[in-house]
């Protein structure tokens, strides 16, 4: 039997080992678990691992480059850079604007970066590492999203740059903050790791920004496992991404490539001798952070289900909402963003001050009834004990934050969730209001 034979007898018999593997089981209502997220896939993304491991090239190849290629069409950008995480991601995204490349508009130690103190630590996190300060905002409590005067107040002489994140997949007013951003020279970053797919005024986030990031964590709207992408429209941010991604060097060549640029041993740079070979020549402090091609194989497979998934998303939080509605006198839903069209991480849930029972109380017996639940990430980051001696600055008072810190939480939408999960869920809530004689103080 020729190699390809081999090959296609293998990835055959992966296809008849997936449905013995990974069918999912009846849900039994209070016993099977309904998680707050989870990997979604079918035998084609087996079959690609599967496919990328016998081509034994552990590092980006193939695969990775078909996924960057089918990313950027998706969203209709210039350029994707694959990397392995979105916390990465947007590591690779704060750095590349640090490089003297860039000249005035460089970002450099001590110039402010905007952002808001209800979110996740790794979008605030590479402000911080690259000796940058945070400057927190509050939030709308309706959309969880950055209010715009807030914003707008925010900015001073040492304000350089704004980076948020779209939260629970709830888009932020990126239209009106892309215009603040360049009416003051500053650099706009958007996190859509929570957000893939959703749309603003029909244009997809992720493509306001002068860099934007994204996550393919299992939690995430597509997953790779582990992995992340950064995309831009600009060719020089571009390359100044890859070069913080690949060990900080100057060179460009693909991973197995030499000599893209022609002259790989004519160049003069820093202080190094003429001809020095250019794959080897550093013009920033870099990191490795490129994926492997397994992952990538994965990613090519789940692309091509992410519109079912953002269309399951939709329906599964649409039936949720329905679902808890009668219960909006003691509770309140995170509102859509005017104009936007949601790809939704979570349903995000408010326990009002009005309630005769806490978040805690309403959390607690979900939980004991196996629907899982999730705060919004870090609360108010200024109160977490990791930030208790960096420098920031906070802008206005943190009121909203503190509110949705005590009395906010989110469960799950995730395509993974069916109909009956949700009938169950939403029985569940019944059931918690009767104990409380309908919740009202």
């Amino acid at each position: 039997m020729t190699k390809n034979g081999m090959r296609k007898e293998i990835l055959e018999k992966v296809k008849k080992f997936f449905p013995e593997e990974f069918v999912q089981g009846e849900f039994i209502p209070g016993k099977t678990p309904v998680p707050v997220s989870g990997r979604v896939f079918s035998e084609e993304e087996l079959v690609n691992l599967v496919d990328a491991s016998l081509d034994f090239w552990l590092t980006s190849g193939r695969y990775t480059h078909q996924f960057e290629s089918d990313f950027t069409k998706f969203l209709g950008v210039r350029f994707a850079v694959s990397c392995n995480s979105g916390s990465s991601a947007n590591l690779l995204a704060v750095s590349a604007l640090t490089s003297e490349q860039l000249g005035k508009r460089a970002l450099k130690p001590g110039d402010e970066v905007i952002t808001v103190a209800a979110g996740f630590p790794t979008t605030v996190n590479p402000i911080i590492q690259n000796r940058l300060v945070p400057v927190f905002v509050d939030i709308d409590p309706k959309t969880c999203n950055v209010d715009l005067n807030t914003l707008k107040k925010a900015i001073g002489p040492k304000v350089r740059a704004i980076m948020f994140a779209h939260t629970l997949g709830n888009p932020f007013a990126a239209d009106e903050i892309k215009t603040i951003a360049q009416k003051n020279n500053l650099w706009l970053i958007e996190d859509n790791c929570d957000a893939l797919g959703s749309k603003l005024n029909n244009q997809y986030t992720g493509t306001f920004g002068d860099i934007a990031t994204s996550s393919f964590y299992p939690a995430h709207h597509i997953t790779m496992g582990e992995g992340g992408a950064v995309v831009t429209n600009d060719a020089v941010l571009k390359k100044l991404i890859c070069s913080f991604r690949d060990w900080g060097r100057d060179c460009w060549c693909d991973t197995g490539k030499d000599n893209t640029c022609g002259k790989r041993f004519e160049w003069q740079l820093g202080d190094l001798p003429q001809g020095y070979d250019h794959k080897y020549i550093f013009s920033h402090i870099g990191y490795n952070l490129k994926i492997t091609d397994m992952q990538g194989a994965v990613g090519v497979a789940q692309l091509k289900k992410l519109e079912g998934f953002i269309a399951k998303r939709k329906k599964n939080r649409q039936l949720l909402y329905e679902g808890l509605k009668p219960f909006k006198d003691v509770l309140s839903f995170q509102e859509p963003t005017a104009n936007s069209e949601p790809s939704w991480f979570g349903f995000l849930i408010t326990v009002l001050p009005g309630a005769s029972f806490s978040r805690n109380e309403l959390v607690g017996y979900l939980e004991e009834n196996k629907i899982a639940t999730r705060l919004l990430f870090g609360g108010n980051l200024t109160k977490q004990p990791a930030y208790k001696d960096i420098a920031y600055r906070v802008a206005g008072d943190l009121k909203n934050t503190d509110m949705i810190m005590n009395q906010s939480f989110w469960i799950g939408v995730y395509p993974g969730i069916t109909e009956s999960m949700i009938e169950y869920t939403v029985d569940v809530f019944k059931r918690f209001m009767q104990r409380f004689k309908g919740g009202k103080k």
